[in-house]
C-alpha cells in the first residue's frame, strides 16, 4: 500500500507542476511532452492524475491519526 500511495503522491505532483506551469506560463507541459492535450497518452496522464487526485482524499485520514498520536 505504501508503494501506491508514493506512485499516487508523484502523480498528484506531476499535476500541480503542470497546473502551476499552465498558470504562469501558459504552457501545457504534459500535452507538449505527450503530443498535444487530445493525443492517447497524454489524455491518459490526465486520467491518471485525475484519478490520484481523488485517491489523495485518503490521505486526510492518515493527517488525523498523526495529530491525534
Amino acid at each position: 500500500m505504501k508503494a501506491l500511495n508514493s506512485i499516487i503522491l508523484a502523480l498528484v505532483i506531476i499535476g500541480a507542476i503542470n497546473w502551476g506551469c499552465v498558470g504562469i506560463f501558459g504552457v501545457d507541459l504534459v500535452g507538449s511532452l505527450f503530443g498535444g492535450i487530445t493525443s492517447t497518452v497524454s489524455r491518459i496522464i490526465f486520467t491518471l492524475v485525475g484519478i490520484a487526485g481523488i485517491w489523495s482524499f485518503t490521505f486526510f485520514n492518515k493527517v488525523d491519526e498523526e495529530e491525534q498520536n
